[in-house]
């Protein structure tokens, strides 16, 4: 496997250069997650635990169906952890290998950025275990109780919490699509105050295409995206760029 050397933005590669580069980077974020993917199928039975955690305690275990569906069912829990637990080096390549497309002052802009993504989208991922998924399984699962004979399927509750933990961490990445837009002069902490209510109903539609589908899990996964919006108008007016005139940063009024 060639070594990976760091590339300038003045460097000129040819497409074997490129192409190799790439399958450098692919082979080690393969590795990296065949080796959390490793770890996690050792740690199998913690994972599931951690897992069946915020089911309601009146319910059994989750069920499942057929011979081999238990086995199926640990692997696949056991991939879904080894991404989360890989992500960070698969960014890393990712933006390792893009960065030398980008400007200098691109540059700077974009690399605390990418160093950001691994750790909103792990803060994403626990505010749904520990925040979200508790009350939503509850008011699921309890829902006209006394008319069903409830039971959970282990293959479709596991899909439902991993595909949740990984829409939230991924909605977690509003603060660094709105830093970059500022930083690269595409809008103004005054457009994002003005606009405001548009954010709110994105927000809102975005929720709603997340796999959910009660009032509860709705909002609990809405407010934590409106505080990062919030939050990145005060960061954005902060670290705009220092070339934008006052009157384009400056707050709107009345908002």
């Amino acid at each position: 496997m060639p070594r990976v050397r760091p590339i300038d933005h003045e460097d000129r590669l040819t497409l074997v250069d490129h192409l190799g580069e790439l399958r450098t980077r692919i082979f080690i974020a393969i590795s990296a997650f065949f080796a959390a993917f490793a770890l996690c199928s050792w740690q199998n039975h913690l994972i599931l635990e951690i897992v069946n955690d915020p089911l309601p305690s009146n319910l059994p275990e989750p069920i499942t169906f057929g011979v081999t569906e238990p086995f199926t069912t640990t692997l696949t829990n056991s991939a879904y952890f080894a991404v989360l637990l890989a992500l960070p080096v698969i960014i890393y390549q990712l933006y390792a290998f893009i960065l030398p497309a980008f400007s200098p002052m691109e540059r700077r802009v974009a690399t605390p950025l990418i160093l950001m993504a691994p750790v909103l989208f792990v803060l994403g991922v626990l505010f749904c275990y520990f925040v979200v998924l508790p009350p939503a399984t509850d008011f699921l699962l309890s829902f006209n109780s006394d008319e069903f004979n409830t039971q959970v399927r282990a293959r479709d509750y596991y899909s439902f919490v991993m595909l949740t933990m990984a829409a939230m961490g991924l909605g977690f990445q509003v603060p660094i699509a709105i830093l970059a837009a500022v930083r690269l002069g595409i809008t103004t902490p005054q457009k994002l105050r003005k606009n405001r209510r548009y954010a709110i109903l994105a927000i809102a539609v975005l929720a709603a295409f997340l796999p959910t589908i009660d009032p509860i899990t709705l909002l609990l996964e809405m407010l934590p995206m409106i505080l990062l919006y919030e939050g990145s108008i005060v960061l954005a007016s902060i670290f705009a760029p220092k070339d934008v005139p006052d009157a384009q940063i400056a707050p709107a009024e009345g908002s």
